[in-house]
């Protein structure tokens, strides 16, 4: 008898993005952008006990993130699982016909995100993020894409406020340090009401910016998110935890326009790529910034002054830096610049309102934050980790194809 099925095709397991294959979600997963966790505050965390759950993850690794060391590239590779070369996003901030723009618009990206390709393919997905500019980013393809910073303001499809929906109190400020604990717990609650099985949460770190690890706030924050990651596990989610950046106290800073121009370079802009709304949380002060020159004869002359600089450990030309951290060429500087681990790069003195900041700065955005911390809470596949050098933008194909 012949098979009347025969025709029926089966139902398709896999979807593409950007040239690699994942396969569907059989369990609910929660990949989490950590922001700003750097190692160090991992390392304690597990050694004083403050994140019983978490330190019981079946993989507790590290990983290289992209450099410039921001939220935005960092964000941005990980929901695409390609480079900034790839994606298009090099930082926060970019300088296009001589204005300078916030990297906040989806026509910014080159790639598309992973949870585009999902729900395409017909996965329930949802992004939450705590930073409300990275909200449009995410939401790149129509993916379903919410802030907690803004939720107040914010409703479903169906026009129920998402506070409302969620079953959560009020959503605290920016610079509140329970707004993580917040954006992962609204994220379990959402992913319920949406159904959706591929959920994507980015945290802030205005925590990380403020306090030192083992500092009260610091010990607060790590011990009581714990329990929030430890209530989607016991929902049921499979949860997987990368950082966009690491942290580290910042207390040098060097003005480069002010000293290109002390050096004799006439047209002179810098750019510093960390800049975003949150002005307490670094002033627009880290450890990498583009440096563009109107003309192209005074380069030399500005890379020798900027060299000179103490603090600075790298001067690289346009070519050079986008083929060491696979930059996109023509979204940076004519020159990019690096500060040391101690060291954050700013435009003048008068450029940086450092007042709003919370005590000593703590910032980050070059080559000594480019180690994060990677943890998955299920048990991979025995050959995930062989000889590979593992990136942040590996997260979801750890997730979706290595699962055990």
């Amino acid at each position: 008898m012949p098979n009347l099925y025969s025709h029926v095709s089966p139902p398709v397991e896999t979807f593409s993005a950007n040239g690699r294959t994942y396969r569907k979600p059989r369990r609910p997963t929660l990949a989490i952008c950590a922001d700003g966790w750097d190692p160090a505050y991992i390392e304690h965390a597990f050694a004083h006990g403050l994140m019983p759950r978490l330190a019981a993850a079946r993989v507790r690794t590290q990983a290289r993130a992209q450099v410039p060391t921001f939220t935005n590239p960092n964000n941005v590779t990980i929901v695409t699982g390609v480079s900034a070369a790839d994606n298009g996003v090099a930082g926060n901030h970019y300088r296009q016909a001589g204005r300078e723009l916030q990297v906040t618009d989806p026509s910014f990206l080159t790639a598309e995100t992973i949870h585009a390709a999902a729900q395409a393919a017909g996965v329930g997905v949802l992004c939450v993020t705590a930073k409300d500019k990275l909200r449009a980013l995410l939401a790149y393809g129509g993916v379903p894409a919410f802030s907690a910073e803004k939720a107040h303001e914010q409703t479903l499809a169906d026009g129920r406020p998402v506070i409302e929906a969620a079953g959560l109190g009020a959503n605290p400020g920016i610079y509140d340090w329970r707004l993580s604990v917040y954006t992962v717990d609204l994220a379990v609650a959402l992913a319920g009401v949406l159904d959706a099985r591929l959920v994507y949460a980015s945290l802030t770190d205005f925590v990380q910016h403020s306090a030192a690890p083992g500092e009260q706030l610091s010990d607060d924050f790590y011990r009581t998110i714990d329990r929030s990651i430890g209530d989607a596990l016991d929902a049921g989610f499979v949860v997987g935890l990368v950082a966009d950046h690491g942290m580290n106290a910042k207390p040098d800073v060097r003005f480069l326009d002010d000293e290109l121009s002390a050096g004799g370079v006439r047209s002179h802009h810098t750019l510093c790529p960390i800049t975003d709304p949150y002005v307490a949380h670094h002033a627009a002060l880290g450890s990498l910034a583009w440096v563009h020159l109107d003309d192209p004869s005074e380069l030399d002359r500005a890379r020798g002054a900027l060299a000179a600089l103490p603090g600075v450990e790298a001067v690289l030309d346009r070519s050079a830096a986008a083929q060491a951290f696979e930059l996109p060429a023509e979204r940076i500087g004519d020159l990019v610049v690096l500060g040391d681990k101690h060291t954050v790069l700013g435009k003048s003195a008068a450029a940086h309102d450092l007042s709003q900041l919370h005590g000593t700065l703590r910032s980050h955005g070059g080559l000594h934050e480019r180690r994060v911390p990677l943890i998955i809470s299920h048990r991979l596949s025995d050959d995930a980790l062989a000889g590979r050098e593992l990136r942040n933008r590996d997260l979801h194909d750890l997730l979706l194809n290595h699962l055990a």
